[in-house]
């Protein structure tokens, strides 16, 4: 007997049909964007040659050169200076040649789409988790990471967001097959954030002091934060307790100098009480995140040593009142004070948006900086900020041979063209899905398909 299939038996299969279609689709878009494999370890000597040096601490070399063994630099002047013998010698003439470029405070490797929960990892639940580690959830295969690559951000300091403690960061080199081989710097920093002292709504809404049920929340966060350190500090203080917390443990290095406390703020209220907590916790070191109004206490920030990690230059002002330019002129604001600082992407679509890194630099040089210290606020001023200066950040002698070669200036979206970059001496795979596609399409274009 013949049966008439049931609607909900054809509803099931044209779903399967579309699943199985789904899968096909996601299945060729793979084959044709494959993630480039991880680099092996330098076992040949390599001398880049001919090329303008930018040394990253504000020097440049004309025809110069940078020799590297076994991942370490171990020559870097002009190219008549070479002595040693080199298996390899690249010449680059004409070219550029930078230190690898460092994001401070992103979220590369915890972010894959953000529309899709279950690709985005940068955020638990709680309110005052320190002990939660990025550097797990890091995924070094994310297609993301080769996009970034290819503009010359070879390392970053991949850091949790919300809650009030959100997390322990770590700094990471951006080619590993896993997590465990890119630290660079495992557990680095705590990373916090101040509770706003002012309310927002929308872009231009003006900002006005909260209401009373609100200033009493936030008082409340406050005293949450004093009580969560003082138990902190005299955990610190045990030496080894009798039950292990987990939590407090994550905290034990802010005080000993171990880790840094990231503190996210950007109202001059908010950073100054920011930084008169830490130093009332006895916290060691402190980086101020976002700092908007940074230049305007720059003095207490400056007798109390602290850095900055300036919010993403490529935004509107906070406020209706400021200068339409005013985020483009951070920098150089900074710099005239003489505040440490270096450049963040943090805010929507911030994964991907971590290639535009270089051009944030670009356009403090556009707005005050000169180009070679605006190079090393995503360089050596990153570098020193995030406690890996001794290794990397720039190109010297027995440093990382972390570097990258551009056609022209790597600071400048019209002329940045990496050619060749290395990570520790190994040479990276410059190639993403965005230029598989683009030579995909090409070809179909040529062949008239």
């Amino acid at each position: 007997m013949i049966t008439r299939p049931t609607y909900s038996q054809l509803l099931s299969h044209r779903v399967m049909r579309f699943v199985f279609a789904i899968g096909v689709i996601a299945c060729a878009n793979i084959a044709h964007a494959q993630h480039p494999t991880p680099a092996p370890p330098q076992h040949r000597s390599i001398l880049i040659t001919g090329g303008t040096v930018h040394v990253g601490d504000g020097r440049t070399i004309d025809e110069g050169a940078v020799g590297f063994r076994a991942g370490r630099i171990d020559y870097v002047g002009y190219a008549y200076g070479v002595k040693a013998v080199y298996d390899t010698t690249i010449d680059v003439r004409g070219q550029q040649v930078y230190p690898g470029l460092i994001a401070a405070d992103a979220a590369l490797g915890l972010k894959e789409i953000e529309a899709v929960r279950a690709s985005v990892d940068d955020v638990d639940v709680g309110e005052l988790e320190p002990e939660l580690r990025t550097m797990v959830a890091y995924k070094a295969d994310s297609r993301i990471i080769p996009t970034v690559r290819t503009n010359g951000v070879l390392m970053a300091q991949v850091a949790p967001r919300g809650l009030l403690i959100s997390g322990t960061s770590s700094i990471m080199q951006l080619d590993a097959w896993d997590w465990e081989q890119a630290v660079l710097k495992a557990d680095d920093a705590v990373h916090m954030t101040w509770p706003a002292a002012y309310q927002r709504g929308g872009w231009w809404a003006e900002p006005g002091e909260t209401d009373k049920e609100k200033k009493d929340a936030r008082n409340t966060r406050i005293d949450q934060l004093r009580a969560f350190f003082q138990h902190a500090k005299a955990y610190a203080q045990l030496g080894t307790p009798l039950q292990r917390d987990l939590r407090m443990e994550a905290m034990r290095g802010l005080f000993n100098g171990d880790k840094a406390l990231f503190v996210n703020a950007d109202a001059a209220k908010e950073i100054s009480e920011a930084v008169l907590f830490a130093k009332e916790m006895g916290v060691a070191r402190t980086v101020i995140v976002g700092g908007y109004d940074a230049w305007r206490v720059a003095d207490l920030l400056r007798d109390n040593r602290v850095d900055v990690v300036l919010r993403r230059l490529h935004s509107l002002p906070l406020r209706p009142e400021d200068d339409i330019d005013l985020p483009y002129r951070l920098p150089a604001l900074l710099k005239e004070r003489g505040i440490r600082f270096c450049l963040g992407y943090s805010g929507d679509m911030e994964a991907m948006g971590v290639r535009n890194l270089p051009f944030l630099a670009g356009t403090a040089a556009a707005y005050g900086l000169s180009a070679e210290d605006a190079l090393r606020s995503i360089t050596l001023d990153a570098a020193a900020i995030l406690g890996i200066d001794g290794i990397t950040g720039s190109l010297a002698v027995g440093k990382q041979a972390t570097l990258i070669v551009s056609k022209g200036d790597v600071l400048d979206m019209r002329s940045n063209g990496l050619t060749h970059a290395f990570i520790a001496g190994r040479r990276i795979v410059l190639d993403d899905h965005h230029q598989q596609q683009y030579r995909l399409y090409k070809g179909r274009m040529e062949g008239g398909q």
